[in-house]
């Protein structure tokens, strides 16, 4: 008995050592978790529960009345905020370089995935042939991740700038062009009209926060123009989709028919009153009268169900993430990790924006998700990754940050000609190093200082 327990001391021993190392490390000033925006995982995670919680409500009569499993919706959307939190995780983990070396992987990936939707493999749900059946009730929506594709391939063209480049010039805007028009042409080839708003408006947003010239902008603005009238000229939308714009602009025009669902999710939020009728107690969403209300229209059940005083809550939790989003892609260090931050807050703000617009009628029915809250896992999916991108940018640091003191006061910089000691070749960004001086390693700008 003695000889286990001397033979057990020593491993515990170092099984205790070995914890306390991994968890200073984790600890330290330069970890992964320490630099960490925890807020946006805050936000997401509470989005992304309060979602799957009104999905079990809005889905749990039905199944009840069909003899399922009532809570078989809820096991999936878990299943799938798991999956999600994995990957959201394992990229926010990775360096934002080395996402830049993938950029163009990930880009592949998204286009091989909407030509397989166009194949036979595809499945037409909705009157588009937007989905790849993976059985077993899964499926996969590739124009997700063609949001992703197209935000790491042109925030990877807009940022490859030479010495001396202050601005994306005349190659990398007509690069990023044509890298973007081709997956939008694939989407518009579904169709998937609000997905194709989203990547239209993707694209013009970051080739305009790139710094390009303002007659390229107005070039791209006059461009997209003349597309959308072409597109109304041409007849080229689908009959469906004439038919929502129509009750959207006359809601009255066929109360019955294409602008039935817009006017029960108006009814909805508008009976849920201040504080709502309660989940699970809304005859409403029991009866089922919204169509798709735990995934289109999920935000009338939150209006319906919980009230004004839910939907604050939940337009809240958005506007902070959107917020962490946007103080990210401020504080980049280069100009790869503003435009994929930019990038995600443009995403998130215009598909949000979308989809309660629809839903409280000042915009028309496209079939947008609302981001973390609408059923479905490939939705799910993406929306988590670019968190994890996120997270990735802003944890970002200067490669001599490890290496750095803190800087002295502006007044107490020695000038770049009173260096105590030798003086490295300058490197070709314009700075010199001073070595072995009392303040440690310094660079010094010299145009400032």
């Amino acid at each position: 008995m003695s000889w286990v327990s001397g033979q057990s001391r020593p491993q515990s021993g170092a099984v205790l050592a070995a914890v306390r190392r991994v968890g200073s490390k984790a600890a330290g000033r330069h970890s992964a978790l320490r630099r960490s925006d925890w807020l946006l995982y805050a936000a997401a995670i509470a989005l992304s529960l309060l979602g799957t919680i009104v999905i079990w409500s809005a889905t749990q009569p039905v199944l009840v009345l069909q003899g399922a499993n009532p809570h078989a919706y809820l096991l999936r959307q878990l299943l799938n905020l798991a999956l999600g939190v994995i990957l959201m995780l394992i990229v926010s983990a990775l360096d934002s370089r080395q996402i830049r070396l993938w950029a163009p992987v990930v880009y592949v990936a998204s286009l091989l995935g909407l030509l397989a939707v166009l194949s036979p493999l595809g499945t037409v749900v909705n009157g588009a042939r937007a989905w790849i059946t993976l059985g077993g009730g899964f499926q996969v929506e590739p124009s997700e991740y063609a949001k992703l594709g197209l935000i790491v391939v042109s925030a990877m063209v807009l940022s490859d700038l030479k010495p001396g480049q202050a601005r994306p010039g005349y190659r990398q805007v007509v690069r990023a062009t044509v890298l973007c028009g081709i997956p939008i042409l694939l989407v518009v080839a579904e169709p998937a009209l609000g997905v194709t708003i989203v990547l239209v408006l993707l694209a013009v947003g970051l080739i305009a926060l790139s710094g390009v010239r303002l007659r390229w902008l107005a070039a791209m603005i006059a461009a997209a123009v003349c597309g959308v009238t072409a597109v109304v000229k041409l007849h080229l939308l689908k009959a469906y989709q004439v038919s929502r714009l129509v009750s959207f602009v006359n809601p009255s025009a066929d109360p019955r028919g294409t602008g039935y669902s817009a006017a029960q999710a108006r009814i909805a939020i508008g009976s849920g009153g201040m504080h709502g009728t309660g989940l699970f107690h809304s005859r409403l969403i029991a009866g089922s009268f919204v169509p798709e209300q735990h995934t289109d229209f999920i935000f009338a059940v939150v209006g319906n169900e919980l009230g004004f005083t839910g939907s604050v809550v939940l337009i809240g939790l958005l506007a902070v993430l959107l917020f962490r989003a946007l103080r990210i892609a401020a504080r980049a260090q280069d100009q790869f990790g503003m435009l994929i931050a930019a990038g995600i807050a443009i995403w998130f703000a215009v598909q949000s924006f979308v989809n309660i617009g629809m839903t409280i009628g000042i915009m028309p029915v496209t079939g947008l998700p609302l981001p973390f809250v609408s059923y479905g896992g490939s939705a799910l999916f993406a929306d988590m990754i670019a968190v994890g991108l996120l997270q990735s940018v802003g944890r970002r640091r200067n490669v001599f940050s490890g290496l750095a003191s803190p800087r002295p006061a502006a007044a107490s910089l020695p000038s770049p000609s009173r260096c105590l000691g030798p003086e490295l070749p300058r490197p070709p960004t314009g700075r010199r190093l001073c070595v072995a001086s009392r303040y440690g390693w310094h660079f010094h700008h010299r145009q400032r200082w």
